[in-house]
């Protein structure tokens, strides 16, 4: 279905909750920034960790309610490869289900390899993630 251009963009955002601190300040800048654009953030789903993503990503993208999504989270560096391998993984997921829906997704995951300063420092990240899905949408409609 078609929409107007001048309707407001309706959004649904998923969040990790892993390395808290960080992923609220995300959420708080992606909600201000959807509201600076005129988009509406009728969703948030808050989830354990960045694996988590993609299983909550697709309930909302199948809801025909949401135009747009935005993913958050901070994955940062441990003693093992894991946080390169979430990463890796999570986002494969992300994209794909992107393409699936036809609803473009905004990437507002940071890391891997990253360390906790770094993450603290990135977290304007969010907005660019919230920018980047709305640009697509309007693009493509």
């Amino acid at each position: 279905m078609k929409r107007d251009k001048e309707e407001e963009i309706r959004m649904g955002i998923v969040v990790s909750e892993f390395n808290y601190d960080i992923t609220m300040s995300m959420l708080e800048l992606a909600k201000e920034h959807a509201r600076f654009l005129g988009v509406d953030v009728v969703k948030v789903v808050k989830v354990p960790g960045v694996f988590d993503i993609p299983f909550a990503l697709k309930k909302l993208l199948q809801d025909i309610g949401i135009d747009v999504a935005v993913v958050l989270g901070s994955v940062i560096e441990g003693e093992t490869e894991h946080d390169e391998v979430i990463m890796q993984q999570a986002t494969r997921k992300i994209m794909d289900l992107s393409l699936e829906y036809e609803k473009p997704v905004g990437l507002g995951i940071t890391g891997h390899g990253m360390n906790r300063l770094q993450a603290e420092e990135r977290i304007e990240r969010a907005k660019q993630a919230v920018e980047a899905a709305v640009k697509l949408y309007r693009a493509s409609h």
